[in-house]
């Protein structure tokens, strides 16, 4: 089974990520790359929904089991190669041509939420299921283009109580604080998510320059790091 797989349905291709925990690392992130290029070259689908294969977890961020020896043989060099990867499937979600949504099928934690905040609208299961930012107590500062993304999807007041505390977010909550368009049971996600993908029939071309020019201001701190890998680096190690 691929890490990513997709089908499609009418208008709307639905992605999957199959890799367990749906945790962050290289060959992860190409796979979800080459499946988003294949999606856009290969078919005529309007939406994208992307969702989990665990049967409790959408994902869990950050690979830091793969990334823990880099942190601790201090390779800056393979630190921020790294982080750029994440960050170029974060800006590929957030100016991909076609209308995203995240079928929050399980647990959103960490930088796993934050790639949610890259898609347009998001859907959650209310039956079980945390959307977290635990870096708190892991000791890890967010990078500008993760902060960015964070700011474009989180209300600023709900956004520093989950930043400062790590506290852990239900359906309800975040419907209530309009972090996701709609908390449904998991009996019934994939179809209230399928509906409301298959009413959003838009032409790529606008959605694309909408895009890019709503988020050019994400995009440049995506781009640009001003170097704060090292200092990340200094509170974990």
């Amino acid at each position: 089974m691929a890490l990513v797989e997709f089908s499609i349905d009418e208008t709307v291709a639905v992605a999957a990520m199959n890799s367990s925990e749906n945790r962050l690392n290289p060959a992860f992130i190409k796979g979800f790359l080459d499946v988003l290029d294949q999606i856009e070259r290969e078919t005529a689908a309007t939406t994208l929904v992307v969702r989990s294969s665990h049967e409790k977890i959408f994902s869990n961020g950050l690979d830091l089991e793969w990334l823990s020896p880099a942190f601790q043989n201090r390779e800056f060099g393979v630190i921020s190669d790294f982080f750029y990867q994440v960050n170029r499937l974060f800006k590929r979600i957030l100016l991909y041509p076609l209308i995203t949504i995240a079928a929050i099928n399980g647990h959103a934690f960490a930088a796993g939420a934050i790639l949610t905040c890259a898609f347009d609208f998001r859907f959650m299961r209310s039956d079980r299921g945390y959307f977290c930012l635990p870096e708190v107590d892991l000791g890890m500062p967010f990078l500008p283009g993760m902060l960015a993304l964070l700011k474009k999807a989180i209300p600023l007041y709900q956004l520093e109580e989950m930043q400062y505390t790590g506290k852990r977010l239900t359906a309800a909550d975040c419907e209530t604080h309009h972090i996701i368009t709609r908390a449904c049971h998991n009996d019934t996600l994939m179809d209230e998510t399928l509906a409301f993908a298959k009413s959003l029939n838009k032409q790529r071309g606008i959605i694309g320059e909408m895009k890019s020019r709503m988020y050019q201001d994400i995009v440049e701190k995506l781009d640009t790091q001003d170097g704060p890998f090292i200092e990340s680096a200094k509170f974990l190690y």
